[in-house]
């Protein structure tokens, strides 16, 4: 008997692979969404769909993650600047301006959401949403004025100025002068803070109150002050400031 073994013997068949169940969990993602809407998902999910969008050969589970774990949040990620996303592995050049993209066009939504046709004061929330989705998030101060009519129709929402991560200059005749210019008679302003605390400051107070002044004897009403910030909002006038 020839004990040695058969080299002509079929070689062992190796157990088959276990199959990738990479595109299974995308597309049981995609259907939840489909069936179940953005909210029924959790953040690193709605963010792991949008990513797919901008890196579409790859899974974006972990990487989604990630960007949570240094952004903070949902909107954290869209609102971080460049400079920041270009630290993160697995996102380049191409990826980051996908992303910017996403980030404007859901501006430009939120935008959109306040019927122009409609008295403004009478969308509150969706005012406050937009103010926030465009501003809670940026890395230095942004002071913004929505100019209205007479029946408190928006006319044009404008950025006044920029500043640095605690001051942004602002110039109460050049407010009213732009106000002049579109005939607006109510004004709302809008400025964030990137600390993220909106609690307003002692030059806040006095710049919106020099504002007023101005103002009112042009028949032009400041009917609030709105900050912004990633912990919430404060109203000028709710707080009974102005």
């Amino acid at each position: 008997m020839n004990d040695r073994p058969d080299e002509f013997a079929e070689a062992a068949i190796p157990a088959p692979a276990a199959p990738d169940d990479h595109a299974g969990h995308r597309q049981r993602v995609r259907e939840r969404f489909l069936k179940l809407g953005g909210e029924a998902l959790e953040d690193y999910e709605l963010l792991e769909l949008a990513l797919q969008l901008v890196i579409p050969r790859k899974d974006t589970k972990a990487l989604a993650k990630q960007l949570l774990r240094e952004f903070g949040s949902f909107s954290g990620v869209f609102n971080a600047s460049q400079s920041r996303l270009e630290k993160i592995k697995g996102l380049g050049p191409t990826s980051i301006a996908h992303l910017k993209v996403i980030q404007a066009v859901a501006a430009r939504f939120g935008r959109d959401r306040i019927d122009i046709q409609m008295p403004i004061l009478s969308s509150w929330s969706q005012l406050i949403d937009y103010c926030r989705s465009q501003m809670a998030y940026e890395s230095i101060e942004q002071f913004r004025v929505l100019f209205l009519d007479k029946k408190n129709r928006l006319i044009a929402d404008e950025v006044q100025q920029t500043g640095t991560v605690d001051h942004t200059p602002v110039y109460p005749r050049e407010v009213i002068k732009r106000s002049l210019e579109l005939s607006a008679t109510a004004l709302i302003l809008v400025h964030n803070h990137p600390s993220g605390d909106p609690s307003p400051s002692s030059a806040d107070i006095r710049m919106t109150k020099e504002i007023a002044d101005i103002a009112k004897p042009l028949g032009i009403v400041l009917h609030d002050h709105i900050i912004v910030g990633k912990s919430g909002h404060a109203s000028l006038r709710g707080l009974k400031l102005i």
